[in-house]
């Protein structure tokens, strides 16, 4: 009895909680959009990742054709340069044929000399050949080392194409994204607004509900009694009013958005132990999900209503005066997504 009276106990007016409030709501409302920020960011970071991956893979390949290129540049500098010598070669053996050649017609008459000549000729002629398929067979393998180059290149220039295009790509999700984030979340403070409002204009201007940031908080006696979770009838009738407003909003809002409203139960922070309720956490739960269930009893979709129990431990006022007490044991309405 004692701690029934003491809830039931009003304080004075003072203009004090008010002006924390309104200081409490701009926090909250930094909290939110901060929040909407990181979402955005986990939601890109986890897009990009994929790509991310498909990059650093083109890449990789990127860099394995480039050394590929570098060595096969290398084996035609070899070639070229082995070319060069042959060629030079093949020069020298040609002037050799023509200086035994004019030897052989200045000594045709010569006999034993005419005939060493012609062999000394002969074996140049053969050394000559063998130079000549050697060249040419370098020639041949020259031509097909650098059919290979191109190939490579042209390989690397594709590779290159498609990893800025990948990179376009990836920009271009990010922004899209990024688009696609902010216009959800006008779209859901718009469907917020819209809510507040019918409820505001179904419930009229009561001391006892209040707009805190993103939620709507009503007192817990405007639905219960003191250490109850069954709710009254005058809260069955407030109730009504919410369901209604509540079924109204849910028509307008666009069916991409997956929306959900939460019904938040807190305690203050006098202890309870009863059967029924071992602890205020048990208390806020319960009391959460009578609202529930009698807003489903009322048509309100089963999908888009989510109960949940804070006990004592998200207080809106500090202190264990009976004013902070009060305010305290409170059910709030978020909408949110899911």
């Amino acid at each position: 009895m004692a701690l029934a009276s003491r809830r039931l106990r009003q304080g004075s007016a003072d203009y004090w909680p008010g002006f924390v409030d309104a200081m409490a709501t701009l926090l909250l409302v930094i909290i939110f959009l901060l929040s909407i920020f990181m979402l955005a960011q986990f939601y890109l970071s986890q897009a990009i990742t994929g790509r991310d991956e498909a990059l650093q893979s083109m890449q990789a390949q990127i860099a394995q054709l480039t050394d590929l290129l570098a060595l096969e540049k290398g084996r035609s500098a070899d070639l070229e340069s082995s070319l060069a010598s042959l060629s030079a070669s093949l020069a020298t053996a040609e002037q050799e044929n023509t200086r035994l050649s004019g030897l052989l017609a200045d000594a045709e008459a010569g006999g034993e000399e005419a005939a060493g000549l012609r062999a000394a000729l002969s074996d140049q002629e053969e050394l000559t050949a063998e130079a000549q398929a050697q060249v040419e067979l370098f020639n041949q393998q020259l031509a097909a080392l650098r059919s290979q180059l191109a190939s490579l290149e042209a390989a690397l220039e594709a590779a290159e194409a498609k990893d800025k295009e990948s990179q376009a790509q990836i920009a271009d999700l990010g922004r899209r994204l990024n688009s696609a984030l902010a216009q959800k979340v006008q779209e859901l403070a718009r469907a917020r607004s819209e809510f507040f409002g019918r409820l505001r204009q179904a419930l009229g201007n009561r001391d006892d509900i209040q707009v805190v940031g993103d939620r709507f908080v009503f007192q817990s006696e405007i639905f219960f009694d003191s250490g109850s979770a069954a709710l009254n009838p005058a809260g069955e009738a407030e109730l009504r009013k919410i369901a209604t407003a509540i079924k109204e909003i849910a028509k307008d809002v666009p069916s991409d958005i997956n929306w959900v409203l939460r019904i938040d139960g807190h305690s203050d922070s006098q202890p309870i132990s009863t059967p029924e309720f071992p602890s205020n956490w048990h208390l806020s739960a319960g009391r959460a999900i009578s609202v529930v269930r009698f807003l489903t009893d009322e048509g309100v979709a089963p999908n888009r209503l989510l109960a949940a129990g804070f006990g004592e431990y998200q207080p809106l006022a500090a202190g264990e005066n009976p004013d902070a007490l009060r305010r305290n044991r409170r059910i709030e309405f978020k909408l949110t997504e899911r």
